[in-house]
């Protein structure tokens, strides 16, 4: 399978995005937030959800994910400041405000929330090499 370009525009297609990054794990500092572009963007090692079930403990990509149009940035539960931190992507939501738009929430592991507030959608996933063997394969409890 090759590497993975998503474009969201809307909030189903950021279901999408959200699916294909579940369990990605993001180092703090490759998080940030380009006031004057009003981009956020991070890089991540993306666990390849969409060919796990074949033999072994899966793969994982290096991805850039990307938001545009974006006015403010929050965060909760995580110290930006964290030289080593590495936090585990659990899901992305949008929450919508006066359309075209809202807040986009990227939720992670143990609790920490990052929140977008963007004039509308726009948000890019893009695979950015070759992949290689997981570890294991993320599991969650029911």
């Amino acid at each position: 399978m090759g590497d993975l370009k998503l474009l969201a525009l809307d909030s189903d297609d950021l279901e999408v995005i959200s699916a294909s990054t579940q369990d990605a794990v993001v180092r703090v500092p490759d998080m940030g937030f380009a006031e004057g572009g009003r981009r956020f963007a991070l890089l991540m090692n993306r666990y390849a959800w969409e060919v796990s079930g074949k033999r072994g403990p899966g793969q994982r990509h290096r991805a850039a994910l990307s938001f545009s149009q974006v006015n403010r940035v929050q965060t909760a539960g995580i110290n930006m400041g964290a030289s080593e931190g590495v936090l585990d992507l659990l899901d992305i939501r949008f929450e919508p405000g006066e359309a075209p738009a809202g807040a986009i929430e990227l939720r992670f592991a143990g609790g920490g929330t990052i929140r977008l507030e963007v004039e509308c959608i726009e948000a890019r996933l893009e695979d950015l090499g070759a992949a290689w063997a997981a570890a294991a394969k993320p599991e969650h409890e029911d």
